[in-house]
């Protein structure tokens, strides 16, 4: 439901945020809420207006702030990485400062140089396991040769277990 108001209210409104307006644009000090008249709307607008945006300000302020030091690390960040090219053993030693570092980097590189895909030397123990194994695990009636096109034993059969 709109507010009716007198065209004479509407006027000293707009007649004080302009002035409002005009002071701030001054740089001239607000009034705090201790001088505004306990009627006086404007002013107590004006002074919440002021508080939220030197709030603002201030957060705008700590924003800049991280993110200047974010941008300062990611530049230190691409500095190293560009002295440091991949496959550089020395320089990645380098870079790793700590012995924890170091020492969890000689661990990774045994535990990947060590990984040998099951079986590494003898294919026919997982066929063996596989064909025993798997059928089991087939619903009933794919390991019967009459319910089935291609039954599991005709698998194994070719698969030489």
């Amino acid at each position: 439901m709109p507010i009716l108001r007198s065209r004479a209210s509407v006027r000293r409104v707009l007649g004080a945020a302009v002035l409002a307006s005009a002071l701030l644009l001054s740089g001239a000090p607000l009034a705090s809420a201790a001088e505004c008249a306990p009627d006086d709307q404007v002013c107590k607008d004006n002074e919440a207006n002021a508080a939220e945006a030197k709030e603002i300000d201030a957060q705008q302020a700590k924003t800049k702030e991280s993110a200047d030091k974010a941008g300062k690390d990611i530049e230190k960040v691409g500095k190293q990485l560009e002295e440091c090219k991949p496959g550089s053993d020395s320089c990645m030693d380098k870079l790793a400062k700590g012995n924890g570092e170091k020492e969890g980097l000689t661990g990774m590189t045994a535990t990947i140089n060590g990984f040998q895909p099951d079986p590494k030397d003898n294919a026919q123990s997982a066929v063996t396991s596989t064909c025993a194994d798997f059928p089991a695990l087939l619903p009933e009636g794919s390991t019967d040769p009459g319910q089935t096109q291609f039954p599991v034993s005709d698998l194994c059969k070719l698969l030489g277990s």
